[in-house]
């Protein structure tokens, strides 16, 4: 198709989709949304600098707008020690991550909120073998940053420079004490860029300088803090620039290829599983919902282009989860007022972050409404029914089924039946409109609900163990469910892994989701 000069089609590009993503991980960073973008405008500069090649400044790129793909993996973790895992990982900016203030700010934040004697306990337990946990998180970090940019389409290259976002120039990082040049460039460059556009946005260029000055020849390399220190007028311009996502995709080494198809609704797909690792017991969740509202919107007639906007809405609805604290999500009690705006702000930070993206406003407008309720009386805009569209009203519809199927800190799963009734109950009140509750109903009528034989080879007491295992669960716990020894359990284990080809929690909970196990299941036939 000829287009004429300066348009380009209309759909979203892959940079776009990494850049949005890349604003929720601000969220879960403590940082305001365009933290990674002007980051990896730092990192290209930089590469320029540097005289990197073409395909070094793109691993450059993707690897500044993604370098903490992997942090919302262990937020569960983050929360066990810390309690808020976004505030603590704002506060890790101001310090340099080794030594007495590292230590430090460790064991002031450790426990946060928690009685004092358990505090105590966690504070012992970190000076104790705190370091071992931390490198096996670190460990676990890299790993999932690595699947996860797989997930989302990047090439090798970005996967192995995510390998080492925790190394340091001096050899004092985690998880393998790597050294100088061992570390790949793209993230020498890319972990300077991360740190100092916080320093220059909350203490000015001088002081940030000053940092990087100060960091040379420890945390960063000596050749790229050179190059950081030589373009002051450079960063100067870049505080005073206004339209930061305008910038960042201009540098975009894709150009203007757009996503369709396939390509988009695996991007897509990916970012939802990203999204729903925030928490343990969303594994799976917004391709469950995903899947319950596009089929629910074809069968009621919206027809295939409108089916595939919910569904994408579906896998994109939760993204602005990342921007609450574990220490909300996984509160076993009633939430504080704050707590509870804090939940009320997710749909709204999602349609933010969706909005940016060429190609997916209808996406966003859906995604955005899927708490919203007939009567008023959802969130974030308390909008009444007469402004909710089809598509809305079917997504909410299905978000709330599927929620009352997984557990939450404060209540077990519900039954089907249960959660049928629930459903059937929200309608009769008026909070969800019946008909889409009613699509959403026959589609769940007609679901499989037996399977032959589990993939790969794994028993049903291993996919039991697996899915406790994606749910955070310890070898403890699992055996205390199960009632089975640790020793037990840690084998079960060793075989999941080995038949499966992962190598931690996250790994195990992703092929979870790719094989549908992450709800309760039936037992296979035979």
């Amino acid at each position: 198709m000829d287009l004429e000069a300066g348009t380009r089609p209309v759909g979203p590009r892959r940079a776009e989709l990494l850049a949005a993503l890349s604003m929720a991980i601000d969220l879960g960073l403590g940082q305001p949304m365009e933290h990674m973008l002007r980051a990896a405008l730092i990192s290209t500069r930089l590469a320029d600098r540097l005289d990197l090649g073409p395909d070094q400044r793109a691993t450059v790129y993707y690897v500044s707008l993604v370098s903490w793909i992997g942090c919302h993996a262990d937020s569960h973790e983050y929360a066990r020690y810390f309690g808020d895992d976004i505030d603590t990982r704002a506060a890790s900016y101001q310090v340099e991550w080794a030594g007495l203030p590292f230590l430090q700010l460790l064991v002031h934040r450790v426990g946060r909120g928690r009685p004092a004697p358990q505090r105590a306990w966690l504070v012992g337990d970190v000076l104790t073998r705190g370091r071992g946990d931390f490198v096996a998180m670190i460990r676990s970090h890299c790993t999932s940053a690595g699947l996860l940019a797989t997930e989302v389409g990047l090439p090798a290259d970005v996967t192995r420079a995510l390998s080492n976002t925790f190394e340091r120039w001096d050899g004092k990082g985690m998880p393998d004490g790597l050294r100088g040049a061992d570390i790949a460039i793209e993230m020498r460059v890319a972990q300077l860029a991360d740190v100092a556009e916080v320093w220059l946005r909350t203490h000015g260029v001088d002081a940030c300088l000053d940092m990087v000055r100060s960091r040379r020849g420890r945390q960063f390399d000596p050749e790229v803090a050179d190059a950081f220190l030589a373009e002051r007028a450079t960063w100067m311009e870049l505080l005073a620039l206004d339209d930061v996502w305008r910038a960042t995709l201009e540098q975009d080494p894709d150009g203007d290829r757009v996503l369709a198809g396939d390509d988009l609704e695996r991007i897509v797909t990916a970012v939802g599983d990203f999204a729903d690792l925030k928490c343990p017991f969303t594994l799976g969740h917004s391709r469950g919902v995903a899947a319950l509202a596009g089929q629910a919107a074809y069968q009621s007639g919206l027809g295939e282009d409108a089916a595939a906007q919910v569904r994408r809405a579906g896998h994109l609805h939760d993204l602005g989860r990342l921007g609450v604290s574990n220490a909300v999500w996984e509160k076993p009690g009633p939430l504080s007022s704050a707590e509870w705006e804090r939940v009320r702000l997710h749909p709204y930070f999602t349609e933010r972050i969706l909005r940016r993206v060429r190609g997916l406003e209808p996406e966003a407008a859906i995604a955005a409404a899927h708490h919203e309720r007939q009567d008023r009386s959802g969130y974030p805009q308390g909008l009444s029914g007469s402004a909710l569209g089809p598509a809305q009203r079917l997504l909410a519809a299905a978000d709330s089924f599927h929620t009352w199927l997984e557990p939450r800190p404060h209540r077990p799963p519900h039954t089907e039946a249960e959660a049928v009734q629930r459903l059937q109950d929200e309608a009769r009140s008026g909070r969800l409109d019946p008909e889409a509750v009613e699509a959403v109903l026959a589609v769940t009528g007609r679901r499989a609900r037996r399977r032959d034989l589990w993939p790969d080879g794994l028993t049903t007491r291993e996919v039991e163990v697996l899915r406790l295992l994606a749910l955070a669960r310890s070898n403890r716990q699992i055996a205390e469910e199960l009632v089975v020894s640790e020793k037990t359990v840690r084998n079960h284990v060793e075989h999941i892994y080995a038949k499966i080809g992962v190598t931690n929690r996250v790994g195990a909970g992703l092929y979870a989701v790719h094989a549908g196990l992450t709800r309760e299941f039936p037992h296979p036939t035979g």
